[in-house]
């Protein structure tokens, strides 16, 4: 996945924000299961707890022991997670095959293996969350380590970030390149990838392909001193056109860049297409090296899948908030007793009164949770309510969280103004629970409103603690229309 950040200029470092999760909060990913329950669930939970419901035993079997339990994984990829007599989680492992790696350490070969003899003793369960590849377990296990800090995690635990491939667009002639610390403005990312070493020889290939420019040079198409400078050895290797010496004009060269973005951005079937029909031209012109050229560099890009996933594994540094400043922020404009660590929202979306659906997502020390985010099929609201469907989906966030004896968010987040706000407050009455910070921010004017206070508060369009809440709401609508989308998918196409 990618992300665009627009402007040009002079383009500042983002800071990183540490992560300083020690135990997530129990939560759900992001999926769309069957609505059987008062909150929707999966077969993945929480990351304390981290049990699959296909793995539970019968009451008299309750703790089968991890040698036995780990027989029932499956032999796909995903991440492992062995915990003490006290539930803690000790060791966070990823895996190709989760039922042949983490079997492996149950082994009598494991009693000699220096790198586990001393605490492989200390395991009495093990549990995991499956990953649809190895590249988003390797990124999984990266996460959780962060967050949890298991003691026997020996790596990983540093906050040293992935890298991302970015593409400076605001330039004449952009510049790809590898990076750890992306640019604020003027550039587009993607990544990120589980291995530097990876990347750059991606970088690599992708630049025999699409013959892009990897220097620093700030090159502008109109200057004609650049047409006295001399290229670099990769002009003469013929894996870059040479714009620093305007042997390629910015049109043609930002053809080549679109191409990359086409790929990159997951429309390899039009760009093999397309360049095809040029291999089969350049064919019938009988300019047969150009023609074996584009063969070469489709075999190319068959041959590259290395990409991790943006949305799933968002990293601090790419994120367009300064976390720390945005829960600084809302502690001071709410009047919080503590920095707020942990916020959910919800949202609603529907058409025309059909298919109406919740969501609800989570945010953690002001980063996007992905596991904790959930779906909802409105049940019991019939036509267009927005009210109604807010009081629906806060009552069964409210069910689910007393039946998983979970605490409240410290900030409950709903999108739209007084009236969502008195529907979701209404669910907390019902429940007889008194509800966290409670907070509905207004789309229009950005206005934020407060139990209890009939003025909104109205902050600054730059203010940190608004553009996380707006971040939070965003993502919440986002999440919704993509559930309602796919019900509208299955409806239509019997999908």
């Amino acid at each position: 996945m990618s992300t665009e950040r627009k402007g040009g200029g002079n383009r500042k470092k983002k800071p990183v924000a540490e992560i300083s999760v020690t135990t997530p909060p129990e939560a759900v990913p992001e999926s769309t299961p069957e609505e059987s329950t008062p909150e929707e669930t999966s077969s993945q939970e929480s990351i304390p707890a981290m049990v699959n419901d296909k793995n539970r035993g019968t009451p008299e079997e309750e703790n089968p022991g991890p040698k036995a339990k780990v027989r029932k994984f499956p032999a796909k990829p995903g991440v492992y997670l062995m915990k003490d007599a006290q539930g803690r989680v000790v060791y966070v492992g990823k895996a190709k095959n989760l039922r042949a790696r983490a079997g492996s350490y149950f082994q009598k070969t494991s009693e000699t293996d220096p790198r586990i003899r001393d605490w492989i003793g200390e395991v009495v369960d093990i549990d995991f969350l499956e990953a649809e590849s190895e590249v988003d377990a390797l990124l999984m296990e990266a996460r959780l380590v962060q967050d949890i800090q298991p003691k026997h995690n020996a790596e990983l635990k540093d906050d040293k970030s992935f890298p991302y491939l970015q593409i400076t667009t605001g330039d004449d002639f952009p510049r790809v390149n590898f990076t750890r610390q992306p640019a604020d403005r003027g550039v587009k990312l993607y990544g990120p990838f589980p291995r530097a070493k990876s990347l750059r020889g991606a970088i690599q290939v992708l630049q025999k392909i699409f013959k892009f420019r990897t220097c620093e040079l700030d090159i502008e198409e109109d200057d004609p001193r650049w047409r006295w400078f001399r290229p670099c050895l990769l002009a003469s290797i013929d894996q870059c056109t040479a714009p620093c010496n305007l042997r390629i004009d910015k049109a043609a060269y930002r053809k080549d860049i679109r191409r990359l973005i086409m790929f990159l951005d997951g429309k390899k079937g039009d760009l093999v297409k397309e360049m095809n029909e040029e291999m089969r031209e350049a064919s019938r012109e009988m300019r047969f090296e150009a023609a074996a050229r584009i063969r070469d560099e489709l075999k190319a890009i068959d041959s590259l899948a290395l990409r991790g996933d943006l949305r799933t594994h968002a990293q601090p540094e790419v994120f367009y908030v300064d976390p720390r400043k945005g829960l600084r922020g809302l502690k001071k404009i709410l009047g919080l007793d503590e920095t707020p660590r942990r916020i959910d929202c919800v949202d609603i979306a529907h058409l025309g009164g059909s298919e109406t659906v919740g969501s609800l997502v989570t945010f953690v020390d002001g980063l996007p949770f992905k596991p904790g985010y959930k779906r909802y099929k409105i049940q019991t609201v019939k036509g267009i309510d927005d009210f109604a469907s807010i009081k629906e989906v806060v009552s069964r966030r409210i069910e689910g969280l007393i039946k998983r004896d979970e605490p409240l968010p410290d900030i409950f987040l709903i999108d739209g103004g007084k009236g969502q706000l008195s529907s979701a407050m209404s669910a907390f009455e019902e429940a007889g629970i008194k509800p966290p910070c409670l907070i509905s921010l207004a789309k229009r004017e950005e206005e934020i409103y407060r139990v209890g206070l009939s003025d909104p508060l109205v902050l600054s369009r730059h203010s940190f603690a608004l553009r996380l809440l707006q971040c939070a709401r965003d993502e919440a609508h986002r999440f919704a229309q993509h559930y309602h989308h796919l019900l509208r998918k299955k409806r239509n196409f019997g999908d």
